[in-house]
């Protein structure tokens, strides 16, 4: 009687069929490792700017140049003034330079005119959007004839370094409504030399921005004024910028053009 003897060559080639299948997945799992990995490491594109980034390369560069009113007495910060006031109220990137007790004449303690801290601080860089320079406080006991020769010199530098770029002067700001002679001397001089040189000018003094007197308790004085009765407060530097923004806005420069 013969026996049932298992198909072995039947068996042997499921076997076989198998083991090709597993062989097969192992060579393809690795090629699609490696595929995985290779785009891995191809660079990432640049994805395009946010319309923020877009805005912030707009927004155009302006300059200030100026005593303690503009960069802070000792204990106030740049960022906290009238100057940084005004570019965060009309979208500007600002450049804050200049020194605490300076002015078209004097030197205040570091020996440093207006004229040598705009080459120091400004001159050097690209040329802005707009200047603004902002004096004669601190030049009040100086001849005015001085202070207009002085101020003649550094605005018509500043226009042959920066033809394109606009400019504007602000006369000496005060702490009350009662401004010395001198300081109303150097106000009709700067005056003058703005209107010779075709350039804006701003005379916080004639539209009263500070009115009173701290001391007396009059007028916006005291909520503006510190104790010294010359530094703004906080909210003076605050207010001081809405009166400049509206009077660059009268002359049309709230907003100027990137000088390119």
């Amino acid at each position: 009687m013969r026996e049932n003897v298992p198909n072995n060559g039947g068996l042997s080639m499921a076997s076989r069929r198998v083991r090709r299948s597993a062989a097969s997945l192992l060579i393809c799992v690795p090629l699609v490792l490696a595929g995985c990995a290779s785009r891995a490491h191809e660079p990432t594109k640049a994805k395009p700017p946010k319309t923020a980034d877009r805005v912030a390369t707009e927004a155009p560069v302006v300059m200030f140049l100026g005593d303690s009113y503009t960069v802070g007495e000792k204990g106030t910060q740049p960022e906290t003034t009238y100057a940084a006031a005004t570019a965060r109220l009309l979208g500007w990137q600002v450049v804050v330079g200049g020194r605490s007790g300076t002015g078209f004449v004097n030197p205040g303690s570091k020996h440093s005119t207006f004229s040598k801290l705009f080459e120091d601080q400004l001159g050097w860089r690209p040329a802005p959007a707009m200047l603004v320079v902002s004096g004669g406080h601190n030049d009040a006991k100086f001849p005015a004839a001085h202070v207009s020769d002085a101020a003649r010199v550094l605005l018509q530098t500043a226009k042959a370094r920066w033809p394109r770029t606009r400019i504007i002067l602000i006369g000496p700001l005060w702490g009350s409504d009662h401004p010395s002679a001198g300081a109303l001397a150097v106000r009709d001089g700067l005056r003058t030399v703005a209107g010779q040189l075709k350039i804006p000018f701003v005379d916080p003094l004639a539209e009263k921005w500070i009115t009173g007197d701290r001391e007396r308790d009059t007028g916006n004085a005291p909520r503006f004024i510190k104790p010294d009765r010359t530094h703004p407060t906080p909210d003076g530097h605050r207010y001081l910028a809405t009166r400049l923004a509206q009077d660059l806005a009268r002359v049309g420069l709230a907003h100027p053009a990137s000088s390119g």
